[in-house]
């Protein structure tokens, strides 16, 4: 196959984006009025609005078209078929498993890993049952109040965020507190806050050796040790996601409450397995199918839709577009509901570890830009603050406005507010203000000419700036799923068309390797490390201190 950039559609891109880079959305808009019905799809219980992006019908056509030039669709049903298409790591990508149904075939080396699902749904469906019933007892045979879930990357950003996003459907009795962060400062003030004689402590690591989780886990022991609990009793306090069951089991795990995992299932992938433990306690194991039917709902979406209509595909090629042709480094989500305060954070992690790449399955270097920096937050905080830089900043910065239209917490005219300001927001992007409408706006102010032009200049604001608007009608567990696989699947398009591996991070591995080499010298007499000169001597500070 061709490079991508010497591809016919890849070209025929190009000599598009010189034709309609100047030309307005303010345009676009004035000559179609059905625009938004041609440029909005719903599906999943979520509608999306494209409506606002610089882009006509001629550019949607020849977006899909390399996306069709670079087998796409072959793509999708390698990924859902079970195929290794982890080619450096040589696993198979199966997240969407995990939300099959039971009766669904998925196979990998020989083996329906479906049926493996099953099995561990049910197994966590009993726990979180006996949990929440208040059948799990502690040491002093008090029921738990408590969670302490420890992880880090996606097993601890899946969980907290989504955690908190379903906030509204949490169980009253209980409560859960994520540790990530080697800091101490992080586990010691989640400590404070809970009693060990109610408090359950979820671990998870693959390897039950991540260094963060095992340093925290290792503290969490200590300190339920210290407050009476002794090592027969860990295992009423203490379960595992893992596949080391040896290294859990020694720990003092009872290995009936090990869940496992899979090769199969990249972390940032992962909330849907074992992993998403803390979310089904909190939630409910009902709550927690019904999220993974969501997400099996756009999995069906994404597979079946053609490309016109095909939302993970409409927004991963518009995103193309903008990273690609138009010079684009990062993409700003806006959340218009405090429930998903934390969900840029967990598209940030899904999108730039997996397309943060420059080298092609074929092993060369791209000669393009790839993912982009991903960032954002709560919508009318933003407004305060970051989005200054959308509405005036020199470069292009796609946005995604994201907003249920129903509040969990109706109060007042807020809801009303609140979306008038989304939409408001997504608005001023497109059309800015015009020299001529600041002017206008000035007048009667009492100033001069000279000076009502020159703050004119400084209150213009070109427009143009392109958006996408999601919304659903509440953010229930269902939705919930349905967002969060629509950005994995947007995630996978864009790393078919960039001809990368979207599932391993080789990135991630060697800061892990860098650190572990480091750690040896800071804490112990041996040999300085072979490291660069401000390395070297930033260790003989750290060790002044503390050796």
């Amino acid at each position: 196959m061709p490079k991508l950039t010497q591809l016919a559609s890849w070209q025929a891109l190009q000599a598009h984006q010189g034709q309609i880079a100047s030309t307005h959305m303010r345009d676009l808009f004035a000559a179609d009025a059905d625009r938004f019905h041609k440029m909005s799809l719903k599906s999943c219980d979520l509608l999306l609005d494209y409506s606002k992006n610089r882009a006509s019908e001629q550019t949607l056509e020849l977006l899909f078209n390399l996306a069709k030039e670079c087998n796409l669709s072959s793509k999708i049903n390698a990924m859902f078929s079970g195929e290794k298409i982890n080619t450096t790591e040589e696993r198979a990508v199966c997240h969407s498993a995990l939300r099959a149904n039971h009766d669904e075939q998925v196979q990998v080396d020989g083996s329906n890993i479906v049926s493996e699902v099953a099995a561990t749904q049910a197994q966590m469906q009993a726990f979180v049952d006996k949990v929440r019933c208040g059948n799990w007892l502690g040491y002093t045979g008090k029921a738990i109040t408590d969670i302490v879930a420890i992880g880090i990357g996606g097993s601890f950003l899946g969980p907290k965020i989504m955690s908190e996003a379903l906030r509204p459907y949490w169980h009253k009795g209980l409560t859960c507190h994520f540790v990530a962060n080697v800091d101490a400062t992080s586990i010691c003030e989640k400590l404070k806050k809970v009693d060990a004689e109610t408090t359950l402590f979820i671990m998870s690591s693959k390897s039950f050796g991540t260094q963060e989780t095992l340093s925290n886990t290792l503290s969490a022991k200590d300190w339920f040790l210290a407050q009476g609990g002794t090592q027969a009793d860990v295992a009423k306090h203490f379960v595992g996601v893992t596949t080391n069951i040896k290294a859990a089991t020694e720990f003092g795990i009872d290995e009936q409450n090990l869940f496992t995992m899979w090769d199969w299932v990249g972390g940032r992938y992962s909330l849907w397995s074992a992993i998403g433990l803390p979310i089904a306690l909190l939630i409910g194991f009902d709550n927690f199918k019904a999220l993974l039917a969501g997400a099996k709902a756009m999995d069906e979406h994404f597979q079946t839709a053609p490309l016109e209509q095909n939302m993970p595909a409409i927004m991963a090629m518009l995103g193309i577009w903008y990273t690609n042709f138009f010079g684009s480094q990062s993409h700003v989500l806006l959340s218009y509901d405090h429930y998903l305060r934390g969900f840029p954070a967990y598209v940030q992690q899904l999108d730039m570890e997996s397309n943060g790449k420059s080298t092609t399955l074929d092993g060369e270097q791209v000669d393009y830009s790839t993912g982009p920096v991903i960032w954002g937050g709560e919508g009318s905080n933003g407004q305060h603050a970051y989005h200054q830089l959308l509405h005036q900043g020199t470069g292009v910065i796609p946005a995604d406005f994201i907003m249920p239209l129903n509040s969990h917490n109706p109060l007042g005219e807020h809801h009303a507010q609140l979306a008038s300001n989304c939409f408001g927001q997504s608005q001023a992007l497109m059309q800015g203000r015009t020299f001529e409408e600041a002017l206008a706006e000035l007048e009667g102010k009492g100033l001069s000419q000279a000076k009502a032009e020159l703050i004119a200049k400084h209150k213009v604001m070109p427009g143009n700036k392109p958006s996408n608007t999601i919304l659903m009608d509440k953010l229930t567990p269902a939705t919930l799923g349905s967002l969060i696989a629509l950005y994995e699947h947007k995630t996978f398009v864009q790393g078919v068309i960039w001809d990368i591996n979207s599932f391993d991070q080789w990135g991630v591995e060697l800061g892990k390797s860098l650190g572990n080499e480091i750690l040896d010298r800071l804490v112990s007499e041996k040999p300085k490390a072979n490291l660069d000169s401000s390395s070297n001597a930033l260790v003989e500070l750290f060790r002044q201190k503390h050796i």
